[in-house]
């Protein structure tokens, strides 16, 4: 037993340790902070909204009540059980997709919206892969950090939390 919880253990850390490597620590996105992604993102029936590093799945969940078809990404173990755990809870779970991807292979072509909580060194490298793949309109939403050389078209700003930037894709595919 001893053995099998050392192997779990391990494997555990091997992959935050190895999320957090490629840009996506887990650290979720503070509940308040939420309903503002929610009220930014103004999502409408049936539109595809995307959480890359969806942590503990609970920004999916709520953009599925939305009225969402919302995937999260993600590629730590235990958040990603606990994104699984909160989806099959959730009244709206057929809405609700949780895929251990690893967001620089995934295609993300059919977003409307996409979340971002990354550290910022990644940001310059998911800037090319959204810009490559993204239709025209597609909104990109970050918390904390924003998009270098990108102008957000709105932000949101709430005193003592963190900037959530609104982007707009203007071409694409």
């Amino acid at each position: 037993m001893t053995t099998i919880l050392f192997i779990a253990g391990s494997v555990t850390l091997f992959s935050l340790i190895y999320a957090a490597s490629q840009g996506a620590p887990f650290v979720p996105t503070k509940r308040k902070d939420v309903q503002r992604f929610l009220e930014v993102a103004d999502i409408k029936d049936g539109q595809k909204v995307y959480d890359l590093g969806c942590g503990d799945g609970r920004l999916v969940c709520a953009a599925a009540s939305a009225g969402a078809d919302a995937e999260g990404l993600e590629i730590s173990i235990l958040p990603f059980i606990l994104a699984h755990t909160r989806r099959l809870f959730s009244e709206n779970r057929k809405h609700i997709k949780i895929s251990y991807k690893n967001i620089w292979g995934a295609n993300l072509s059919d977003a409307d919206v996409i979340y971002i909580y990354l550290m910022p060194e990644a940001l310059p490298r998911l800037k090319a892969k959204l810009e490559k793949e993204l239709k025209k309109e597609t909104k990109i939403i970050t918390y904390v950090w924003p998009i270098e050389d990108w102008t957000p078209v709105a932000q949101n700003e709430t005193k003592g939390h963190p900037s959530l930037y609104l982007y707009r894709i203007a071409g694409g595919s």
